[in-house]
Formats: structure tokens, sequence, C-alpha cells
């Protein structure tokens, strides 16, 4: 256990909708998934007439953010994890962290991180952030033809607490080869929501939901989880009340943070 985690330093993060988290660390400002559109309708590339709907209104706008050093983007493919005034943002941070299939469509700043691959941003005081590609899975096994590649991201630094960012997954047997490698860790950012779809692998979950996500806390040995893109979206079943309902049931109410 590191020194900063012991003494129960808290890493500043704040969840602005969605999937679209703001984290600052070691001097650096990372961003998740942006996503600032207004709501509205986003026409799915399938077979029928499928749609993506936002709901809500993201409560920033990108110039809102200030200054920002990167983005972990966990795929680039759907609307609700990149949405149009997310994809004109992205011009404008040094770095996009994302997969190496999403990094080979979007250019330019975009960096691919494959699973378990790591990579190194220079901090103000002259330390440096780790930042390291972790597997993560959008449904079902077999799911990838359909739903993409997705990769979620793990923050660490020799005198900081851990950060691990599950982007879009729904599977468990990732979070447990994550919490070998690097349980226990500080804070996880767990994209919750619960997300189906009818049409869609029989209605099989994309994301973790409530209970998944109270589970995936357990075995990272979380000391905070800070919920995000359970929200803002017509495809997400489970919200803010089945979050914390799920977390007392098994005793860990205590470590959510919804970071607003």
């Amino acid at each position: 256990m590191s020194s900063a985690r012991a003494s129960g330093e808290k890493i500043p993060v704040h969840v602005y909708g969605g999937p679209t988290t703001l984290i600052e660390y070691g001097g650096l400002r990372f961003v998740t998934d942006p996503t600032f559109d207004p709501p509205g309708e986003y026409p799915m590339p399938l077979p029928g007439d499928h749609k993506l709907v936002k709901t809500d209104p993201s409560p920033v706008t990108a110039a809102d953010l200030g200054r920002v050093d990167a983005v972990l983007l966990s795929h680039d493919e759907h609307d609700d994890n990149l949405d149009n005034a997310g994809r004109a943002f992205l011009p404008d941070v040094p770095v996009i962290f994302t997969t190496v299939s999403g990094a080979g469509r979007l250019g330019g700043n975009a960096q691919g991180l494959a699973v378990w691959k790591t990579t190194e941003l220079k901090r103000p005081d002259g330390g440096t952030v780790t930042v390291t590609g972790v597997p993560a899975r959008h449904g079902p096994v077999g799911c990838e033809p359909v739903t993409g590649d997705v990769v979620g991201f793990m923050l660490t630094s020799d005198d900081l607490p851990s950060v691990y960012v599950s982007g879009d997954n729904a599977a468990l047997e990732h979070v447990e080869e994550i919490a070998e490698k690097f349980a226990p860790v500080d804070t996880a950012v767990l994209f919750l929501g619960g997300a189906r779809m009818a049409f869609a692998f029989d209605g099989a979950l994309l994301t973790l939901d409530s209970t998944q996500g109270a589970e995936a806390a357990k075995v990272l040995g979380a000391r905070r989880v800070v919920p995000a893109h359970f929200d803002s979206w017509a495809h997400f079943k489970e919200g803010r009340n089945l979050v914390e309902a799920a977390f007392t049931e098994v005793g860990l109410a205590d470590r959510l943070d919804f970071a607003r």
C-alpha cells in the first residue's frame, strides 16, 4: 500500500454526465470519453432503425473544462462515448489514448494503447504518470465484431494512489485480471448503468450493472468508487438509486462517490 493511499489522499474526480469525467492526477488533467452534445438521436450503423438517444444535456462544455492534458477514450465508435462536440474537442488536446484500431481511425494526436501496454506522461513537478491499457469487453463473449474494441485505463505514479477507469466493460473476468496486477485500487471510475438493447445479443448486458459494479469494487479492493455512464442516455437501465442499493446490500455504500 502506498503512503498516499494510506493517508487517505483523495484524487479529484468530477463526473459530467454519461461517461465524461475529469480526473486531476499528478498535476495533469485527464478527460474520459468526451460527450458535450445537447439531447438528441444518433442513428446506429446496424440493420434496422436503431438509434442511441441522449436524454440529458451535459452540465459543461469543452471550453468550461479549461486545460486538458490527455483524453482517455475507451472507444471511438459509439456516439454515447464520443459525440460530435467530443470529436471537435479532440484536436485541442495534446494526446488521446484509445484502442489501437481507434487510433488508426482518428489519426493525428491519437495514440493506440494495447492491453497491458504502458506509456508515460511527464508531471509538472518533474515526476511521471504511467498510463496502462487494461482489458474491457463491451458485451458478452464474442461481441467484438458488433460492438468493436474497447480499452480501460489505469493511472499510477510512485507517490500517488492508483486510479482505474473501466470504460464500457461488461466482463467481471477482466476486472479480476486487472485486480491480479493492480489491487488494491484506490479510486475506481466504473462505467455502470446496466446498458442493454433488446435487439443486441438477446438483451445481454453491454456494461456492468449495479450488482456487478459492487462485485467489481470488492475484487479491486477499491477504497472509492466513482460511478459514471449510468445516466443521460436512454439505453441505461439502472440509475443512481439502484447503484446505491446494490452497494448498500453488500456493505460498500461508504465507498461510493458520485463526484458531481
